[in-house]
């Protein structure tokens, strides 16, 4: 190594010697005392047994395993000079040798930093698991508000057979959000504003002149009639068909959602969201032949399926005309959606009961219980889904909707006469897959790229590490077998 290095002889030797590094651990030597070794070097001819006996002696490997991987030129030529007894790997051995009680001054940033990083990391982790848990419990809370609802309306048709009435009792407890929400800001927040600062900047959210008469009817009671249209329809399938059916035809609304904003937003073209779109549609068709294309599952399926578009278009419209809303915000509109609904949707419950299209004898008949119980399950289920956000991941939300319709077959299965057939089963379980995959993240096949190849990295370290545990032994005992060199 060090002959083929230097050919120039002492000349080239004397002007790099003032810039070496001197080893603390020996007595300073100049490269002028053995010049005359030096000089001998350039007609050195060495034998391949030699170099093989050089490649395994002690010194050599010290020089290739020093500290900052090279040594100085001066160490180099003296382990092959053997000068003055020059053994440098006496001293790197006695310093190996000394104890680390902690780390030294270059590694002390080191261990700061990676204690940082520890506490980061379980600081992460700690938030991490925190959100998983409140997603447990909004999971749950979603899960029994909607099948509890659902089933609660299936109760309540039994002895009041007015599907519009309901929907219109249950929307004006929407009136309630905006108050509830200002009393969870006056407990949690730290700079508390009145009401009327805190419904003046909620008002924002409709531009700068805030919530105007043109605003209300523009923006506000489009979304007011999607709503009830929503709600209606979906309370009128559940007369018709069996809430399992429905429960798992309205989870299609998902399906729908993207569809639209493919179509009105432009949103990112997804392959895995059109594989659900038409598992969607498919499993629609496959739950009207379940029960033979009778009429009163034909009309239930359309009027569950339009239940479903309503939601969808609801969506798609409100992030096309007003975007994406804060949690003070969200609350003023659907408390606003309440006040539509009592000022210009009264009028038609009350046709209806003239009518007789939805009559009732005596107020006394009414089962108040189950209105009211179906009203407050109805605003939790809203609740959860719209402010649930705030402690934990949308995705875990959405599970909520579809854990429903198992909760909704098992009830089915003890209080009424439903048969899940085959085909019915089959029909579930497409619906619920294609939910699942409109569930996937738009970055999903990066992360699956991603975590395969951080697996197959990890696959090949250990068996490297396998490889290099098996072959280390052998080599251990054939380097103590020779002899060093420079002794």
């Amino acid at each position: 190594m060090g002959i083929r290095e230097f050919p120039g002889g002492t000349p080239r030797g004397k002007g790099i010697a003032i810039s070496m590094r001197r080893s603390p651990d020996v007595s300073p030597r100049r490269l002028s005392d053995i010049s005359p070794q030096l000089r001998q070097l350039k007609y050195l001819v060495v034998d391949e047994a030699i170099k093989e006996d050089l490649k395994w002696s002690r010194s050599v490997e010290d020089l290739t395993g020093g500290p900052a991987g090279l040594t100085s030129i001066e160490e180099r030529i003296l382990r092959i000079t053997g000068y003055y007894g020059y053994q440098p790997w006496a001293a790197s051995y006695k310093r190996e040798e000394r104890p680390r009680d902690g780390p030294g001054p270059a590694e002390a940033p080191a261990g700061a930093e990676a204690g940082r990083a520890n506490r980061s990391g379980c600081r992460c982790s700690g938030l991490q698991l925190r959100k998983l848990s409140w997603g447990l419990a909004v999971v749950l809370c979603v899960c029994a508000s909607w099948a509890g609802s659902t089933q609660l309306a299936k109760l309540t048709f039994q002895t009041f057979d007015a599907p519009f009435t309901l929907t219109w009792f249950a929307t004006t407890w929407n009136c309630l959000f905006f108050p509830l929400y200002y009393a969870g800001h006056v407990c949690k927040a730290a700079d508390r504003q009145s009401v009327k600062q805190r419904y003046r900047e909620c008002c924002r959210f409709f531009g700068d002149n805030g919530l105007t008469l043109k605003v209300f009817f523009t923006k506000a009671a489009p979304f007011g009639v999607l709503w009830t249209l929503t709600n209606y329809l979906y309370l009128h399938a559940i007369k018709k068909i069996n809430t399992t059916d429905v429960s798992v035809l309205f989870c299609c609304n998902k399906a729908f959602v993207f569809l639209l904003s493919w179509i009105v937003l432009r949103d990112r073209f997804m392959g895995v969201r059109i594989v659900a779109a038409i598992l969607a549609i498919a499993g629609i068709v496959m739950m009207t032949y379940a029960d033979g294309f009778h009429s009163h599952s034909v009309i239930g399926i359309a009027l569950v399926v339009g239940s479903a578009s309503m939601s969808a278009l609801y969506k798609v419209l409100f992030k096309l005309l007003l975007g994406s809303a804060k949690f003070g915000e969200a609350a003023l509109f659907l408390s606003i959606l309440g006040v539509f609904n009592v000022l210009f949707i009264t009028c038609i419950p009350v046709i209806l009961y003239f009518t007789k299209v939805e009559y009732w004898s005596s107020f006394n008949d009414i089962p108040w219980g189950n209105l009211c119980g179906f009203s407050v399950l109805l605003l939790t289920f809203n609740i959860v889904l719209n402010f649930g956000i705030a402690v934990t991941y949308p995705t875990l939300m959405s599970l909520g909707i579809v854990l429903s319709v198992p909760v909704n077959a098992v009830v089915d299965h003890y209080t009424s006469e439903i048969v899940f057939n085959g085909v019915r089963v089959i029909a579930i379980i497409i619906i619920g897959l294609g939910f699942l995959l409109l569930l996937l993240p738009e970055e999903w096949d990066v992360w699956l790229v991603k975590l395969l190849t951080r697996l197959k990295v990890r696959k090949k370290e250990e068996t490297a590490e396998g490889g290099g545990d098996l072959g280390s032994g052998p080599r251990n005992k054939s380097r103590r077998a020779r002899p060093s060199f420079a002794r």
